[in-house]
């Protein structure tokens, strides 16, 4: 549990340098090249992630649940899911159907990559209809991976709007 504290407090940190930085230049005239440029940074830590959002959109727990750490921690809405089992019995469902329904669109996206470790930090707008309520909203994630045995497994995630 200490390597995923240690892993928290650096994701917190890096999460309020980079918004300081993002909002401190937010009237400069290259921020939408900046944020171009962001969104198209591939590693193989932002390839897990990209097929764990496809995995939910289309419904593939299997690939879903493969991509997470049986002991990730997941910050959601307010609450917290404390394995991998956990969510995939209570939330994954819901956040499947959620967004099978809805169009997603990223606005910023950065992936950096220290060793064994990543994170990546995104903003992205939701628009569509879920439930019969129009949705229109902006969220923001941020995920910590880890690469053991050669493979990026997603070992906390943080989701808010």
């Amino acid at each position: 549990m200490k390597v995923i504290e240690s892993i928290l407090i650096t994701t917190l940190v890096l999460s309020a340098s980079m918004s300081f930085n993002l909002h401190a230049h937010k009237n400069d005239k290259n921020v939408a090249k900046i944020e171009t440029e962001i969104s198209v940074i591939e590693t193989e830590a932002g390839k897990a992630i990209a097929q764990f959002h496809q995995a939910l959109k289309s419904g593939d727990k299997v690939t879903a649940r493969s991509l997470l750490a049986d002991d990730v921690l997941i910050f959601e809405g307010g609450g917290v899911e404390k394995s991998a089992d956990e969510y995939a019995q209570h939330h994954m469902i819901a956040d499947m159907k959620y967004l099978a329904a809805i169009n997603t669109e990223l606005i910023e996206y950065q992936v950096k990559v220290i060793g064994d470790l990543a994170y990546a930090m995104s903003r992205s707008k939701s628009t569509g209809q879920f439930r019969g309520k129009d949705i229109n909203s902006e969220g923001m994630e941020t995920m910590v991976l880890q690469k053991t045995a050669g493979k990026w497994k997603i070992v906390h995630i943080h989701w808010s709007n």
